[in-house]
């Protein structure tokens, strides 16, 4: 039985008894398409015209067509666009790409950005905390003859930060 894919037109050749009165599922390797295949039922008539007819000449037959061709290459068909050119990018999902003239070597690409990254910046933070509250420790007589009501506010940071660090001795001598 030769059957053909209905939507890229391939031909393929399938024993009769692979295909039951129930249909069978059927894929097409070339392109993937899916469908149920029921059995061909032919006359007589259109039996004996489909036939190739056979004349021998020689010791070559005529008119006898191979049924498949091995590993048969199919031309698949180019795309009218893109997908990654900038117009393309720039109309279906909004990215707008700069094209340069000059192109870089990937060798001599030189990473112009900086990132400062999470860990770097909380390290800033802590070191800044640091100096605040020392510049604020060593300074404390002083800012409270300026401001006397400060006292009271200096005097409970620090009590925090010494409590912060009986926190920390706790948890690390408990492990």
């Amino acid at each position: 039985m030769i059957l053909s894919c209905n939507s890229c037109g391939k031909k393929f050749v399938v024993p009769d008894s692979a295909i039951t009165q129930a249909g069978r599922l059927v894929q097409c390797s070339a392109c993937g398409n899916k469908w149920k295949q029921f059995p061909v039922k032919i006359s007589k008539k259109e039996a004996e015209t489909s036939n190739p007819v056979i004349k021998k000449t020689g010791t070559k037959p005529v008119g006898l067509k191979k049924s498949s061709n091995p590993k048969r290459k199919v031309a698949k068909k180019k795309r009218e666009i893109n997908l990654y050119s900038p117009e393309y990018l720039a109309k279906k999902h909004g990215i707008k790409i700069k094209e340069s003239s000059t192109k870089v070597s990937k060798s001599s690409t030189v990473k112009s950005k900086v990132s400062f990254g999470f860990y770097s910046s909380l390290l800033v933070f802590i070191l800044f905390v640091i100096f605040i509250s020392r510049t604020l420790y060593f300074t404390q007589d002083f800012i409270i003859t300026l401001f006397p009501n400060a006292e009271f506010y200096l005097d409970y940071f620090f009590e925090n930060v010494r409590n912060v660090f009986e926190i920390w001795k706790s948890l690390i001598s408990s492990y």
